[in-house]
């Protein structure tokens, strides 16, 4: 009868949708480092407009110099990577205007990144924008992926992870 009374409460934390659009599995991105997992567990969203909001309550850490790419640590732990589109590193920063820097503060629906939707659609091999966990393996975390099709940035939980 009390042997749940002393166990933790499960820490459980929700990442939103860093854009809107559609939702797919990251099994259905067309490229194996997203699809295969080898950065980590995530969901993949096919944006319908060109802003990019932070998922999580936390910090920048990381943006390459092509700004195609945010990597976020949240305050729960969790290293968030959103890339947007595929083979945009190509683009060396063209069609993208970052609206944070490296070290910055952010929360939940922030905005992070604008890019220019029809640019990237013309000269990236996809506009498909993953947001991987890339620290997904580290622990025993469980991790339950949306069943929505459509998401709303910075409102739609999309990924919750559980410990």
């Amino acid at each position: 009868m009390f042997k749940n009374l002393f166990k933790k409460p499960a820490k459980e934390q929700k990442l939103y949708a860093p854009l809107t659009g559609n939702v797919i599995p990251l099994e259905e991105v067309p490229d194996p480092v997203f699809s295969q997992k080898m950065m980590g567990e995530g969901m993949a969203i096919i944006p319908t407009n060109g802003q990019v909001v932070s998922p999580v309550n936390g910090k920048v850490i990381q943006i390459p110099e092509s700004k195609h790419a945010i990597g976020l640590l949240s305050d729960d732990g969790a290293e968030v990577l959103i890339h947007v589109g595929l083979e945009t590193v190509a683009l060396k920063g063209e069609g993208f205007e970052l609206k944070v820097e490296t070290g910055e503060k952010v929360t939940v629906g922030q905005p992070l990144l604008e890019f220019d939707l029809e640019y990237i659609q013309n000269h990236a091999k996809d506009i498909v924008t993953p947001m991987v966990i890339t620290n997904s393996n580290e622990g025993e975390k469980q991790f339950t992926l949306t069943d929505e099709k459509k998401a709303n940035a910075g409102k739609t939980v999309i990924i919750t992870v559980s410990e």
